[in-house]
């Protein structure tokens, strides 16, 4: 029942969008963001599917850690969250919507992991503007976009596409979602999925 509510809860916030995510950040914050103004929605070609084993790698985090996807293998669903360039509109208000709904990802026994083609201090910036997140947040800037280039959401501008995968605790690919890189992927699809992994 808690979880119904908090998932009622985020769905109603992240639907009112910006405006009512806004609240969460400081003055300073929506004054930094860089407005992209309207881009192809799709840029990329997949090279991974559903049914895949997910390509593993190992990046930095803005905690100064290395995070290796298989680490979590055994033991927790995980979600990779592709995003295309801190201090952006869309970006900036994606991470901290899922930062306010931590209880819908334990309830599904996964972990959430932020990847951008950002380097660490621009991540580490952007990402303290926001609040303390609790997940990763990984930097794929060097050698340039290597995981996004991997999984198929590397754009031709050299940012990475809105994506969300979804892998089990096998280390397989249970759903992709390459989003039109102007809009907020639905958290209710995203924790539908992660419902079928129970």
């Amino acid at each position: 029942m808690r979880t119904q509510a908090l998932c009622f809860a985020a769905v109603v916030l992240l639907a009112l969008g910006p405006q009512a995510l806004a609240q969460t950040h400081s003055e300073a914050y929506k004054d930094n963001i860089y407005v992209t103004g309207e881009l192809k929605p799709v840029d990329s070609i997949l090279k991974v599917k559903v049914g895949d084993a997910a390509p593993d790698f190992t990046l930095p985090s803005t905690a100064g850690q290395k995070v290796t996807l298989s680490r979590y293998r055994g033991e927790k669903n995980v979600v990779l969250s592709f995003v295309p360039a801190a201090w952006t509109p869309v970006c900036s208000d994606q991470w901290p919507g899922y930062n306010i709904v931590k209880d819908l990802f334990d309830a599904n026994d996964a972990v959430l992991l932020g990847i951008t083609v950002d380097n660490i201090p621009t991540l580490y910036a952007w990402t303290n503007q926001m609040g303390r997140l609790w997940f990763p947040v990984l930097s794929d800037f060097y050698p340039h976009g290597r995981v996004a280039e991997t999984y198929g959401v590397l754009r031709t501008d050299g940012t990475s596409e809105r994506a969300l995968f979804v892998i089990d605790k096998k280390g397989i690919i249970r759903y992709i979602d390459v989003h039109d890189i102007n809009k907020r992927p639905p958290l209710e699809a995203l924790v539908r999925e992660l419902k079928k992994l129970r």
